[in-house]
């Protein structure tokens, strides 16, 4: 079985600790991940501005990347959610729309992996903090992850959770859009930064790197001393601890 790790931009190139938790804590269930390096953006920037041919580009490179692949893993709800609108990119196109299908079913997020692939809920982690969890739009609406995390971090010894509050609002960052509408956008994560602030969390976790960058720079702004991790992360540096 060939799993292999679509690290995504933004873990790759800013947080490549998520990758590498990610390949540790697989690697304790006998997951060894392949890396093609051929493997590049999804295309999501050029698709959600309206640049459809440009996203159709870094698609068939993502399409050649992982087409030998049995499983694809990815850091990124967003990123995964992006592959699928493969099959709508190439609706025209008879061969690459069934390879699009075929990559679509084959790709999931770390913790839809873990715990329909793999059958795991808990990695024996034990993180003796007060965390409460951001659900990342793409991954929670379009992919529909919502118990998944919430039965790895139950099973965490020592652990103490507090829900936050509206969790379902977006952070505001939405790619292109924080450029795009800066003050609305600016808006939306200080209030998401109030709600975190609220839980008296230690820890804020989530499943988008994206999303956490964006939480995690009003929340440095605002000199709040809120850890901010990828749930890989947590369980990794857990597994560690117990």
């Amino acid at each position: 079985m060939r799993v292999s790790l679509f690290i995504t931009c933004m873990s790759d190139a800013i947080y490549p600790r998520v990758g590498e938790a990610m390949v540790r804590l697989l690697a304790r269930y006998g997951v060894q991940l392949d890396f093609p390096k051929v493997q590049t953006c999804c295309g999501q920037p050029a698709f959600n501005s309206g640049y459809w041919e440009e996203a159709r580009t870094t698609a068939k490179t993502i399409l050649e990347a992982f087409d030998g692949s049995d499983f694809v893993i990815s850091p990124s709800g967003s990123c995964v959610g992006m592959i699928h609108h493969y099959p709508k990119l190439f609706e025209h196109d008879p061969v690459l729309h069934s390879k699009a299908i075929e990559l679509q079913k084959k790709t999931y997020e770390f913790s839809q992996f873990l715990v329909h692939v793999l059958g795991v809920t808990d990695v024996g982690a034990a993180f003796p903090h007060r965390v409460t969890y951001h659900p990342s739009c793409h991954g929670s609406r379009l992919l529909g992850i919502k118990d998944e995390p919430m039965e790895l971090m139950r099973n965490v010894k020592g652990m103490e959770f507090v829900p936050l509050p509206f969790a379902e609002d977006c952070c505001g960052f939405g790619g292109t859009f924080a450029v795009k509408m800066a003050d609305i956008s600016g808006a939306m994560v200080s209030e998401k930064s109030d709600h975190v602030k609220e839980t008296e969390a230690e820890v804020l976790v989530g499943l988008d790197m994206a999303c956490l960058m964006n939480i995690a720079g009003n929340l440095r702004y605002r000199n709040e001393p809120v850890r901010v991790m990828h749930l890989a992360e947590l369980l990794y540096e857990g597994v560690k601890q117990a």
